[in-house]
């Protein structure tokens, strides 16, 4: 585990300051591939879920590793598209048939497939982005199965500081997170962000309600889906016109809705997820207070590397804030709206989470 986060920290800065990767433009429908030109002998796959890879969010950033990967390692990086769930389990044998060195999974939604891969194909290298999959349904569990390594993010932690900073930024007292999909890296953020409103009450004798999310019930507002942005900003709309002035959608494509709406209102702020949304999604640069930072290309960089260098292990990686797997964005053009005794705050909150004393739990915690 040491060593796995060692070289995801070696690579965090190239890969911060390497330009953000664009999914190739595809004219065919359903699922594509692309393969590097001039590419070496190892090869680096990726399937992406059925939210496409142009997602703005996990896909992109883990095709962004798996781009780096090519151009640092000298590795052939190629992926396929998912159109819709069906598209997993096909889509994986398709790239197992070509002889890829590792095999890049991206979700919790893709888990089952992974397994069932996995499992028929001992002898191939698989990571999985978001969930740890484990147990053959025809055998007793495995924990962890020896040719999967789960990339797993403690979102949790970095939530926290982004309900700290929305709860501290609100002008009507009103913020919200809504999710796509309940499942639990979503759900991990959303418990996150509703402990950082939590704890700026008690630090500030204050009263900001969260909308959307209810940590002690474990329910809230979901779309149903991480592709719809029309649900997006029906969502959005409802929340804005019960008073709330900062968002977080943790929902992939559908968040851009919820872009949409904040736009329309003219007075409202948004929190992205898994990627700065100022770089994947700037034409609501203006928009974005911070981004809940999930540093998947780092992640998937690394597992490529130790794949081709012959170190490939089934130990689980989890990014946190100690190890930089985890992160606040940039305040970007709120950098001067920001209190610097807020910004203060929020440091010393990070180094409270990093030496323990600060705990962020969930039940969806990895």
């Amino acid at each position: 585990m040491r060593r796995t986060h060692g070289v995801i920290a070696m690579v965090l800065l190239s890969l911060a300051v390497a330009a953000c990767g664009q999914p190739p433009e595809r004219d065919t429908p359903g699922p594509t591939s692309t393969d590097a030109p001039g590419a070496a002998s190892f090869r680096a796959c990726m399937v992406s879920d059925a939210a496409g890879l142009d997602d703005r969010s996990f896909n992109e950033a883990a095709w962004r590793g798996l781009q780096q990967a090519q151009a640092d390692l000298g590795v052939q990086a190629s992926f396929v598209e998912s159109r819709e769930s069906s598209d997993y389990g096909p889509n994986i044998d398709a790239l197992v048939s070509q002889g890829c060195g590792l095999i890049v999974t991206v979700g919790f939604l893709m888990g089952d497939a992974t397994r069932d891969a996995a499992f028929a194909h001992p002898e191939q290298p698989f990571a999985i982005v978001d969930t740890a999959p484990d147990g053959d349904p025809s055998t007793p569990a495995v924990d962890p199965i020896p040719n999967v390594q789960p990339l797993l993010f403690d979102t949790g932690q970095a939530a926290f500081l982004a309900g700290y900073l929305a709860a501290g930024m609100s002008r009507s007292g009103r913020v919200a997170t809504f999710g796509a999909v309940p499942l639990p890296p979503v759900k991990l953020t959303m418990d996150g962000f509703a402990d950082g409103v939590r704890r700026y009450n008690t630090d500030n004798d204050a009263q900001v309600q969260v909308l959307g999310w209810n940590k002690a019930r474990q329910n809230g507002t979901f779309t149903g889906d991480f592709e719809d942005q029309s649900k997006g900003k029906q969502v959005a709309n409802n929340l804005i016109q019960q008073g709330v002035d900062i968002i977080l959608p943790v929902a992939g494509q559908v968040g851009l809705g919820a872009a949409a709406a904040a736009r329309d209102a003219g007075d409202v702020s948004l929190i992205w997820v898994d990627t700065d949304g100022v770089a994947s999604v700037p034409r609501y640069a203006d928009l974005f207070l911070t981004s809940v930072l999930k540093r998947i290309d780092a992640a998937t960089f690394a597992a490529t590397q130790q794949a081709q260098d012959g170190t490939f292990s089934s130990e689980r990686y989890l990014g946190t804030l100690e190890n930089d797997g985890v992160g606040l964005a940039p305040f970007h053009e709120f950098e001067d709206d920001v209190p610097e005794q807020l910004k203060a705050e929020i440091d010393a909150l990070r180094d409270g989470i990093v030496n323990g004393e600060v705990v962020v739990e969930s039940p969806s915690a990895p």
